[in-house]
């Protein structure tokens, strides 16, 4: 599902809400989950899941193409850790 998918689903569940209303709704969730992640905060949903950040150690890599070994900098990922309620979901239990 994309975005504006989402945005199109929760529009006709709410009809008495305006598009640019949800829109502006979603965005803002996104924006501090975002907000959230950057300043190192976890963000948990409950029952859906948790989102939070993992720091990768500086390594040397390899250039396939060439074999070349490269420096890999240290860097930051987003992880999301499922929930127990959507895990059960997706396996049938719920």
């Amino acid at each position: 599902m994309t975005k504006s998918e989402l945005i199109q689903c929760l529009a006709e569940q709410n009809p008495h809400l305006y598009q640019r209303d949800i829109e502006r709704v979603v965005a803002t969730i996104f924006d501090e989950i975002a907000s959230a992640l950057a300043n190192s905060e976890r963000v948990e949903l409950r029952g859906f899941g948790a989102f939070s950040v993992k720091r990768r150690d500086a390594r040397i890599g390899r250039n396939p193409r060439t074999g070349e070994t490269v420096r890999v900098a240290e860097k930051y990922i987003p992880f999301f850790k499922t929930g127990k309620e959507l895990r059960e979901r997706l396996n049938g239990k719920a």
